[in-house]
């Protein structure tokens, strides 16, 4: 996947939101750690039609997990609305990029550059690289 150079990576699950930056070349990433966002999951109805397990008895849907990536897409349109996002690469596993999905503004949306389906919080950023320059 091509990463532009000075790209934010927003590396997250259900749980875990970290945001990094590509200092290197764009088929060759090399990623540094910009933050470790602190989030408010207020919005707890974005897990609400994942309430009803009636159809789906083996769901383990978690609406604080649901809550965790529209807060993710709340911070990430907030920092595209004052223009401090910039391009942007998302890498959720697949729940939680849905959900991120969901919620992009307009001009969030037009400044991802890409995303992988992957959940990679718990993996060494060299690796987060490597995945990303695979993609």
């Amino acid at each position: 996947m091509k990463v532009p150079k000075n790209a934010h990576i927003v590396v997250a699950n259900g749980e875990k939101f970290m945001l990094l930056r590509n200092t290197g070349q764009p088929f060759e990433p090399r990623l540094e750690q910009v933050a470790n966002p602190d989030l408010l999951l207020t919005n707890f109805s974005a897990g609400v039609r994942h309430q009803d397990t009636a159809g789906r008895p083996n769901s383990s849907t978690n609406i604080d997990e649901l809550a965790h990536g529209a807060a993710i897409a709340e911070w990430m349109n907030d920092k595209a609305l004052k223009n401090d996002l910039g391009d942007v690469v998302v890498i959720a596993d697949p729940r939680t990029l849905g959900q991120i999905r969901q919620h992009y503004h307009s001009k969030t949306e037009k400044q991802v550059v890409g995303e992988l389906d992957k959940d990679l919080t718990n993996v060494p950023i060299p690796d987060i690289a490597k995945a990303l320059a695979n993609a």
